[in-house]
């Protein structure tokens, strides 16, 4: 007997019109839809998180422009993988056929020679690159290869798209629709899918291949017993990987450094990228620990830096340093809800007016006109400081930043205090 394809693989739509999720991409009237629907494609990055049709979307849109579909993963293909793709788009292009879609698979993962071997061909027009990603690709992607590219985001499917996808999967698989299945409860295979629409098939699919050939009812208790003691270890490629770091950040903001190290070790044993754990190292220094201790974003930094320039294994010692450190660090996100609420305040009032006297005045005319007249240098005065107004007329004694309650904020909070003397209502 042949072996039946995976569900997932077997549900893999073959239309935009039978792709679920991503609408602002590729509904109606979207953006990337129009680009496929004109054959004005560029070449493109999908970033997002796993299991939210990447592939699937790549595979489409050979289908639909009738292009050659060329593959290559990042993890077990090297530049003389890139070099024969290009040759036969070369001889494709001398042959006068449709010139091919390459799709590279996890391409953040892909060296900077690797990146640079496929510069020529996509100047030229040789290949339209789709290349998917789960990490940032300013960070990941070297920055000739992105501006010759567009960036589309595709975000976690809704529990509305993940629910169709079961409906679509129990009336229109092949080996499913013969089955009498009825999804009484639905919660914990939503829950242990994560977002990702192949996770969701497949734990669909174990549910009902352990009921054998009865009919079954599938419960949040059933779903739970067939599936947890077959749920997959950390994966850095896709499965728990956002759950494991959702839970490593969680552990640090939370001031708990054994939880903390204890994922890092987790992410360790999965082969996580260093480098991924020490960006987001530094994110968190500033999001959650800012003027709280302002040596946490310099030690973030220093690691970060020492993570590259030291290598595996002794990278894991530098990490476990500063891991400690930041979770068992004073917290404050005070600097982080100050821009928050500054960029709300910008979109709600628009561009309000510089105050003539913050103005730069670098013509005779401009200054005859006020520019920059009236403005104290603060170095002139006491205490380096003077009470003029910064803020737009509109908006003056708005509140943004509001020190934490952490030693070293409070500190900051007596100066505002005494120096704008009731002005800002901390």
């Amino acid at each position: 007997m042949a072996t039946i394809p995976p569900l997932a693989e077997r549900m893999r739509p073959n239309t935009l019109d039978d792709y679920v999720g991503q609408k602002h991409l590729v509904g109606k009237g979207a953006i990337l839809r129009l680009a496929i629907e004109t054959e004005m494609l560029p070449s493109l990055i999908l970033w997002g998180p796993p299991g939210v049709g990447k592939t699937t979307l790549a595979l489409i849109i050979s289908k639909q422009l009738n292009r050659p579909f060329f593959s290559l993963s990042a993890i077990n293909s090297g530049v003389k993988d890139i070099r024969e793709v290009i040759e036969k788009a070369s001889i494709l292009k001398e042959e006068n056929e449709n010139l091919p879609v390459l799709f590279i698979d996890e391409i953040h993962r892909f060296s900077k020679s690797q990146q640079d071997s496929l510069l020529g061909a996509v100047e030229r027009g040789l290949v339209t690159l789709i290349g998917a990603t789960t990490e940032n690709p300013s960070f990941e992607v070297i920055s000739a290869l992105l501006s010759r590219s567009q960036v589309y985001i595709l975000q976690n499917l809704s529990e509305e798209d993940l629910l169709e996808l079961l409906n679509k999967a129990i009336k229109e698989d092949s080996y499913l629709k013969d089955r009498k299945i009825n999804i009484k409860e639905h919660e914990s295979l939503l829950r242990l899918s994560g977002g990702d629409a192949r996770k969701l098939l497949n734990v669909l699919e174990l549910v009902v291949n352990a009921a054998g050939k009865q009919d079954i009812s599938i419960t949040n208790e059933l779903v739970m017993k067939h599936v947890q003691q077959n749920m997959a270890i950390y994966d850095k490629a896709g499965e728990q990987h956002y759950d494991i770091i959702s839970a490593f950040i969680k552990s640090i903001r939370g001031s708990d450094p054994n939880a903390a190290v204890y994922w890092l070790a987790r992410m360790i044993a999965g082969g996580e990228d260093p480098s991924f754990i020490a960006r987001r190292l530094l994110i968190l220094a500033s999001e959650d620990i800012g003027n709280a201790n302002p040596n946490a974003l310099l030690l973030a930094n220093n690691c970060f830096q020492a993570v590259n320039v030291i290598g595996w294994p002794e990278s894991r010692i530098i990490l476990s340093q500063t891991v400690t450190y930041l979770a068992a660090s004073p917290k404050s996100n005070a600097s982080y809800e100050a821009i928050s609420k500054a960029q709300e305040l910008v979109a709600s009032t628009g561009d309000q007016p510089v105050p003539l006297h913050l103005r730069n005045a670098p013509t005779k005319l401009m200054k005859n006109i006020g520019y920059g007249k009236e403005y104290e240098y603060s170095h002139a005065y006491k205490d380096n400081f003077t009470a003029q107004e910064y803020l737009p007329e509109n908006l003056s004694g708005t509140l943004l930043y509001n020190p934490g309650n952490n030693a070293a904020e409070e500190k900051l909070r007596e100066r505002l205090k005494t120096l704008w003397k009731g002005k800002y209502k901390y």
